[in-house]
């Protein structure tokens, strides 16, 4: 087989390779080899097609979740031809019928559960597929189906964030987007048969389609926990078997409350990759602690540049780990491929600003090109470009890096930047201090608007025994007054959001609450 220029092509390799002697799928107690979920592909691919009027659809809408409904039909809408838009099974009925409006969708494939929760017309016909139905497409001739009908420069997928006007913004990821990135990580975690990946992520966040293309792409086992299961990650790594695991930071802490991130406690971890958000140094070192067979990488990158942009792996010995100024691990290098750029804030190039990024990975522009707005530098990166995206323009990712003894530290979102009193603060700069007091498990600084239309900052911790009496002092030893949180909130845990993420938002109207 030539080089897989589509993501069904990345499969279809593997399932060629390994028919039915290796296992593909692992979920809600069911097992699919390669050529079982091939099979199964397929034939939901012809049943697409059927649904569509006889015509390969443009664009299918995915409702399921963590089910082999939810994973054969990723696939079979890659091989209908048809980009796949996940659509999240919590969201609110309007908020579906938005992102369907907004994407054009042809259709809609659902599991038995997803489809039975939906309480209002989605606005696009809706395909339901549950054990019966997946029991009555065995029974169905194989299907003759034509070459998938796509090719580089098709999506592949199409995934819906938020937007600063309140309605989701669609960022459109190519297949040759996404063939870039797969390319540079199918031999990156040694993935092959015998490799148990995890599947952490919902199908709406883009890790998800790191954890099934990397896996399927190296002939390894998706492995896919319950939701419940992932509130137990120690247990849940040893009772599924798990070599790799892929997750946001979040998922440490939770572990570490139950107080099961005991030394050598997950035995199988061949390599742990964090993504999502910033991962501590102090988190990295308990959960190197309970897996000491695992390498740790840190994988940083907007959904806009295909999942994931740069890499750090950390050293096997911790005591040559880096010290950073926040105390969070490098995002380290760009990934082969693409070019980086960090912009001061005067516009010119340099080793402190935002990062923008271009190459192969980079997706062609959002879904409404007013949203490209402000989002995109000219070629020669010193202007905001209006006007045409072409593949010279540079992305804006809107994070604030540096280089620190030759890799990327991230240091906090342009948004997190702060005027206090006349002061330019970085809230991360709190944070940190924060994070460092003992019994401080997680921290975050947002900033509050008082009465007179001034901004000031608050601060929400967790961890045992956090007395804000005693982190007040702490941090009047070390920061100056305009920059220290004028009210410190306990809290059990850090409200997060549906991709595990700390949700800033919530956090804001907790503390709103409280006061």
């Amino acid at each position: 087989m030539n080089a897989p220029q589509t993501a069904y092509d990345w499969f279809a390799r593997s399932a060629a390779a390994h028919g039915h002697e290796v296992t593909a799928l692992e979920v809600g107690g069911e097992e699919l080899s390669y050529g079982a979920l091939r099979e199964l592909a397929e034939r939901l691919a012809a049943r697409l097609v059927a649904a569509n009027g006889g015509r390969p659809p443009r664009r299918v809408g995915l409702l399921a979740g963590r089910s082999v409904t939810a994973y054969a039909g990723y696939l079979a809408a890659l091989r209908a031809g048809a980009a796949v838009v996940p659509l999240n099974p919590e969201s609110p009925p309007a908020r579906s019928a938005a992102v369907v409006a907004s994407a054009g969708l042809d259709l809609v494939l659902a599991d038995a559960h997803a489809a039975a929760d939906a309480e209002a017309d989605l606005g696009a016909p809706v395909l339901v597929v549950g054990a019966e139905e997946r029991a009555a497409l065995a029974r169905d001739p194989a299907p003759d189906l034509p070459p998938t009908p796509t090719g580089p420069d098709d999506l592949a997928y199409l995934l819906f964030t938020s937007g600063s006007t309140g309605a989701p913004k669609g960022v459109p990821i190519s297949h040759r987007n996404l063939s870039a990135y797969l390319g540079l990580m199918t031999t990156r975690y040694g993935v092959g048969p015998g490799s148990r990946m995890s599947q952490n992520f919902e199908l709406t966040f883009d890790g998800s389609v790191h954890d099934l293309f990397v896996a399927w792409a190296g002939g390894g086992t998706l492995v896919v926990p319950t939701r419940g299961q992932l509130l137990s990650p120690v247990r849940t790594v040893n009772k599924l078997g798990l070599t790799h695991w892929f997750s946001v930071p979040s998922l440490i802490s939770f572990a570490s409350r139950l107080g099961t991130l005991r030394p050598g406690s997950m035995p199988t971890l061949r390599w742990s990759v964090f993504g999502g958000e910033p991962l501590t140094l102090a988190a990295a070192r308990e959960w190197r602690s309970a897996a000491p067979g695992s390498r740790i990488e840190v994988l940083y990158g907007p959904t806009e540049l295909t999942i994931s942009c740069t890499g750090h792996l950390l050293p096997d010995d911790p005591d040559a780990w880096p010290t950073t100024p926040n105390g969070t691990a490098p995002i380290g290098e760009g990934h082969p491929g693409l070019d980086l750029l960090l912009r001061g804030d005067d516009g010119a190039p340099g080793d402190v600003g935002e990062l923008c990024v271009r190459g192969p990975q980079r997706f062609p522009g959002y879904l409404d090109p007013a949203n490209d707005a402000g989002r995109f530098l000219t070629p020669d990166g010193r202007r905001v470009a209006d006007g045409r995206v072409t593949d010279r323009h540079w992305y804006r990712t809107g994070d604030r890096v540096a280089v620190l003894d030759g890799v990327l530290v991230h240091l906090g979102r342009t948004d997190h930047q702060v005027k206090l009193r006349g002061h330019r603060v970085e809230l991360g700069e709190i944070e940190v201090v924060l994070r460092q007091q003992p019994g401080v498990r997680e921290a975050i600084v947002v900033p509050v608007a008082t009465a007179d239309g001034e901004v000031e900052v608050e601060a929400a911790v967790t961890g045992p025994g956090c007395d804000p009496d005693v982190l007040y002092a702490a941090l009047a030893a070390r920061l100056p007054p305009y920059m220290r949180p004028r009210r410190i909130t306990v809290l059990d845990q850090l409200p997060l959001n549906g991709n595990g993420k700390i949700d800033r938002s919530a956090v804001l109207a907790h503390l709103g609450q409280a006061r």
